[in-house]
């Protein structure tokens, strides 16, 4: 028979020799897991649309990182929900604030744990929104001072690397500016550098008690639409300063993740973020997919995107499946 096409299927025959050619792994390293700490005592709440994801107080919050840390994951992202709020968002910048003091206790219990803080005022102000309102509208700069404040507190508690996740115009500038004044030089940016405007975010917004009290976050995250935008925002993350770029949301953007990887070369980092969580968790539970398969091949998807770094709810569950050799 006259060689006519090609025969591709000799390298799949076995699940040896698909292990052999295999380009793209998922490795318990490349995970880095949320964790959502809250002031109080003798909390550990499930939050309702995140099955699985919890708010934990300081007290009960070592209990899961014996887990985490017995799992072989070796890096957190840290958000604070406080008990008080205000229009600056004072809490965020606190000594003792909620993300000050989960910090100071992780890296006293697992000082070899990678703390990863998120800066970010929508949390801690009374309106919702991510920075210093002016007449309804975010003021950049003024925010900008204010985020400064606070990558410098979570960098004096402890934390290992500052994830600002604001969208202001010039964030990495200014922060690793207040860093490096601070003696902080070290201390590395995990910049969310393309961040959408995206309705992915809904479960998070419970989780974190963010959701803005009137309007929308679309003056400052991007439009969803944009591709190009992306790139010019990561340019300039680069340009100030960013020691990694990060997309978010994940899935419906992995012609993002795959543009920032042709065109720069810091550590990329994904969000698989809180609806894509949740939306697998309600289809397993009604028996619809198969949860670890969907999972799996969706963390292969991300690497094979050019992603070097993964946040994800599921972190604790994919740890669990590689331990098993899946």
């Amino acid at each position: 028979m006259n060689r006519t096409f090609e025969r591709h299927r000799r390298l799949r025959h076995s699940a040896a020799m698909r292990n052999l050619v295999r380009e793209h792994h998922v490795r318990v390293e490349d995970l880095i897991y949320p964790l959502f700490v809250v002031e109080g005592t003798g909390i550990k709440e499930e939050i309702a649309s995140m099955p699985g994801v919890y708010h934990y107080s300081l007290d009960l919050l070592k209990q899961e990182l014996d887990e985490v840390v017995g799992l072989g994951i070796q890096s957190l992202l840290v958000f604070g929900v406080p008990a008080e709020k205000d229009a600056c968002g004072s809490q965020a910048y606190a000594e003792n604030g909620i993300v000050q003091q989960a910090i100071r206790l992780i890296k006293e219990a697992y000082p070899q744990l990678v703390v990863i803080a998120d800066t970010c005022l929508c949390q801690y102000t009374d309106h919702g929104h991510c920075g210093v309102l002016h007449d309804g509208y975010v003021d950049n700069d003024e925010t900008l001072k204010l985020l400064a404040k606070t990558a410098v507190s979570q960098a004096q508690a402890g934390a290992d690397i500052i994830a600002p996740s604001n969208m202001m115009d010039g964030f990495v500038a200014a922060i690793r500016q207040a860093l490096d004044e601070a003696g902080f030089v070290h201390v590395p940016i995990m910049s969310y550098a393309v961040k959408y405007a995206s309705s992915y975010y809904g479960p998070f917004r419970d989780a974190a008690h963010s959701a803005p009290q009137f309007g929308d976050r679309k003056t400052y995250q991007m439009d969803p639409a944009n591709a190009r935008e992306g790139l010019r925002e990561a340019a300039a993350d680069v340009e100030q300063g960013a020691d990694f770029l990060m997309v978010k949301p994940g899935l419906a953007y992995m012609d993002m993740v795959l543009r920032l990887r042709a065109n720069f070369d810091l550590p990329l980092v994904v969000y698989n973020v809180s609806a894509e969580y949740s939306m697998v968790k309600a289809a397993a539970a009604n028996g619809w997919i198969d949860e670890q398969r969907i999972v799996m091949e969706t963390m292969v998807g991300f690497k094979r995107a050019g992603a070097d770094l993964i946040i994800t709810y599921h972190a604790k569950d994919v740890a669990k499946w590689l331990k098993e050799g899946v």
